[in-house]
């Protein structure tokens, strides 16, 4: 069933929201070491320890001295106006530098859905309900490319396509040849995942009466499979779409980095080294926000697709 089946539906993305923010805030707070002595280090370059009083500033400008369910109830407030925070290195709103660099990781992500969605269609037109060495092959790719490591495959084909055949660029840009690699690196993997599922839902809905009655009126196998059985079929794999997004968001992270391609990818890699902890926490968020919204979408899609599934 759709996650927003229901207005009480709506609920589940706003606790993932909510629970994503908490996590976000206690990230800053339970990771090791005085968050006042980690910014002066970053700041200054230093590994030494700070005097008191340069303490108690860092303290006061970040509210580091109230306690912690106030900080928390001013980080909830902010988030609600937009607010991520400061980083501790840049000096910046964490929304202003996670707004600059996200673009491009959303491009990424968005174009391998429907990528990874053809070629799961295409192969499961073909294979589903077949008993033949053909299938029996792209059956066992699919679980291959469902269980491989995106980064990994994103490896194999930078090898194989940039460095070896030189068809493509060794460093994807944000141009659109740059963009072939490492939407297919993160869409052959999604494919596998969704293919199996379609898959299973097709060979089962194969079976059901209808699909006898059109084949009975002298339509074509094809024409059955594509027409009647597809639709049916691809709904458990539409309900995974949001999840899928999410995957994607987090995913094209890792492959913006094999590629070294601009984006959140290598935003998230210099935070992660220098321990700003704000701009990790507020990619966290965002992610969350981008599941809630992919999973509202997937919602309206239920509509398109089954207009007995409706909204109330």
């Amino acid at each position: 069933m759709p996650l927003f089946g229901s207005r009480a539906g709506y609920w589940p993305a706003w606790w993932v929201v909510w629970a994503a923010a908490t996590f976000a805030f206690l990230i800053q707070c339970v990771m090791p070491g005085d968050r006042a002595q980690i910014i002066i280090n970053v700041t200054s370059g230093n590994v030494g320890p700070a005097s008191a009083a340069e303490l108690a500033a860092i303290n006061a400008k970040y509210g580091f001295d109230q306690p912690l369910v106030v900080q928390y109830g001013k980080y909830m407030l902010g988030i609600l106006h937009g607010d991520l925070g400061e980083s501790y290195q840049q000096h910046r709103p964490v929304a202003g530098i996670i707004a600059d660099q996200i673009g491009p990781t959303i491009i990424l992500a968005v174009a391998a859905l429907p990528i990874a969605w053809i070629i799961a269609i295409l192969t499961t037109l073909f294979i589903a309900g077949r008993d033949n060495i053909w299938s029996k092959l792209l059956n066992d790719t699919q679980v291959f490319l469902a269980t491989v490591p995106p980064y990994w495959l994103a490896t194999i084909l930078l090898v194989v396509f940039a460095v070896k055949l030189r068809i493509l660029p060794v460093i994807g840009g944000n141009s659109p040849v740059g963009l072939i690699l490492p939407t297919l690196a993160l869409a052959l993997e999604l494919s596998g995942f969704f293919g199996q599922v379609v898959q299973n839902e097709f060979t089962r809905v194969l079976e059901q009466p209808f699909v006898t009655s059109a084949r009975a009126r002298g339509m074509s196998d094809f024409g059955v499979r594509l027409r009647h059985v597809l639709r049916h079929a691809a709904l458990p794999g539409i309900t995974l779409s949001g999840w899928a997004l999410g995957k994607l968001l987090s995913g094209a992270i890792l492959i913006e980095v094999v590629f070294a391609r601009q984006g959140l990818g290598g935003v998230l890699v210099a935070a992660t080294s220098s321990r700003d902890v704000p701009i990790v926490s507020g990619a966290v968020l965002i992610s969350a926000g981008v599941f809630a919204l992919a999973n509202l979408i997937v919602d309206l899609t239920y509509r398109l697709v089954d207009p007995r599934f409706k909204l109330t």
